[in-house]
């Protein structure tokens, strides 16, 4: 049995923040791989073009040259010979045309014309901000510097990359243009250690210094601000910003010490801004620090009392004559609320097939809006998802009838099969899957009633960093398709608020996985109504 740690995580607020947004998953991301490759190589022949062009240009420049080097000597004797006027006449009729026709030729029309057919596959501005906040919530989550990421020093990666000065300068003026400028200061600052320390760089370092002082100005260090703008007015004494910004800061900070009595200034210090200078300031989730804790396997582990009531066992789903002959291997992960895991709940076979149907129809993540009950995005839940119809392949039918099997519950009353792709910084927020009392409509379109059960398959699971939160636990990462059964709801009908859970982001690597919500309608028979709240 796979140790759970414990922790408390408070009731979550569903208000959205535009601070995480990372819409390109892995599973569309390793096209583009192939797809840069192929630009590169159009590329290369194309440069092969230009070359085989020039190099002909120039050989004739060079046999002109000799030529009329020649004529200009003496021009009458040389045109008293026939043959050279006659060649005169044929190279500025002839000879000169095709000369301009080659010049005029473009080289670039096949390069052009194949960068026309990938550029609608292309990541456009908003995925390459949500990339930027991605690594800005695996920094946060995952309490890594800057430094770190610039290095491309990170838990579980073998593969060396690095950002520039450039790049972090581009990480945080993405911040500093959403006005996080706790973030844009952990950025600017980055960029202007390495600027420092002698890296090569396009941005100017008065740009640097003058998105970073406004930054930790807004952070509420007055004299760092003010140490930051005189060294951008020392660079740029005419920077259009730095001086007014400079006698506001000074003066605002003279202020603030004759409100507090004080003459002295104190010296802005000298040590570099570092994760923890300065206090994260608190967004739209109250149980933020928690649940970042969590995903860093922080916590009390679970105690050897409760894990003894924790078993083994092969499951035959009440004896199934699909499962009979081979039982689903099933173990408790958690006694209550009672979770169940199942190994091998998926084949490798059937993992390729579900990825495959899946790939092309990846959409942004939606989420059933709690008062209407439509589908609308939202900025807690960072992945890419699809939805699977049993008739569509024999595969997704198979899976769906397992699911019967294993549980005892039907499935015709369920939604689709939906497949989620998280990539780099994908992540689920704290969440329950079963409406609550202020939400009445939330299913109402289905008309189905609530999601009684959550069936999670893992479909694939190639990352590091990427931790299970299940109301105030924490489960490790399931290996590749092995499924978590749990119920959402009470016999009673009412909703189990243990069952709270959220995926952390990932840091490294690519997730997919299959959820099966199933509904109360069908089940009347199949697991009875009670009038008590328990398991």
């Amino acid at each position: 049995i796979m140790s759970v740690k414990v922790i408390f995580i408070s009731r979550f607020i569903f208000s959205m923040a535009l601070f995480f947004s990372f819409h390109f998953p892995l599973g569309q991301m390793t096209d583009l791989i192939y797809t840069e490759k192929e630009l590169v190589q159009s590329l290369k022949e194309y440069i092969q073009a230009e070359e085989s062009k020039l190099a002909a240009v120039k050989s004739w420049a060079n046999k002109l040259d000799v030529l009329t080097l020649a004529s200009t000597s003496d021009p009458e004797v040389y045109l008293a010979h026939p043959v050279n006027a006659y060649k005169l006449m044929k190279r500025l009729n002839t000879e000169w045309s095709e000369l301009e026709s080659l010049v005029l030729q473009d080289p670039s029309d096949g390069f052009i014309s194949n960068m026309t057919v990938h550029r609608q596959y292309f990541p456009d501005e908003e995925d390459e901000k949500g990339a930027a906040k991605a690594l800005m919530r695996l920094q946060d989550t995952y309490k890594l510097d800057s430094e770190s990421f610039s290095k491309g020093k990170l838990p579980g990666v073998h593969h060396n990359a690095i950002l520039t000065v450039d790049d972090c300068y581009d990480m945080g003026k993405t911040a500093y243009n959403e006005a996080d400028y706790y973030h844009a200061v952990l950025w600017m600052q980055q960029a202007l250690r390495q600027m420092d320390a002698g890296e090569e760089h396009v941005v100017s370092k008065a740009d640097v210094l003058d998105y970073l002082s406004y930054s930790v100005y807004q952070m509420g260090d007055l004299p760092r601000a003010i140490e930051l703008t005189r060294r951008l007015v020392a660079i740029d004494s005419s920077h259009q910003r730095a001086g007014g910004n400079l006698r506001y800061f000074e003066k605002l900070l003279s202020k603030q010490l004759k409100e507090l009595n004080q003459e002295v200034q104190e010296p802005a210090t000298e040590e570099p801004i570092q994760l923890g200078t300065y206090k994260r300031p608190k967004d739209y989730l109250p149980e933020r620090e928690i649940y970042e804790g969590l995903c860093r396997g922080e916590g009390v582990k679970m105690t050897s009392a409760r894990r003894s009531r924790l078993y083994c066992r092969y499951h035959d789903g009440n004896r199934n004559p699909r499962l009979l002959l081979q039982p689903m291997k099933e173990e408790d992960e958690w006694d209550s609320p009672h979770i169940v895991r199942y190994l091998n709940a998926l084949s490798d076979s059937e993992i390729e097939k579900i990825k495959e149907l899946a790939k092309p129809r990846l959409a942004r993540a939606t989420v059933r809006d709690p008062k209407t009950g439509i589908l609308t995005t939202a900025n807690y839940r960072v992945s890419k998802s699809a939805w699977l119809e049993g008739e569509e392949d024999p595969v997704i039918e198979r899976v769906n009838q397992r699911i019967e099997d294993i549980t005892g519950l039907t499935t015709q009353t369920a939604e689709l099969l939906q497949i989620a792709n998280y990539g780099v910084g994908g992540q689920y927020e704290p969440h329950f899957d079963f409406s609550r009392k202020d939400e009445p409509d939330a299913f109402k379109t289905l008309g189905t009633g609530n999601r009684v059960a959550t069936f999670l398959n893992y479909v694939s699971m190639r990352i590091h960093g990427d931790l299970y939160v299940l109301n105030r636990y924490v489960s490790s990462v399931c290996p590749q398709g092995t499924a978590v059964f749990w119920y959402n709801l009470f016999r009673s009908g009412e909703g189990d608020y243990r069952t709270r859970h959220a995926a952390c982001p990932v840091l490294v690597g690519c997730k997919w996985v299959s959820n099966k919500w199933i509904h109360e309608r069908g089940q009347e028979f199949r697991r009875p109504c009670g009038l008590t709240e328990v398991d």
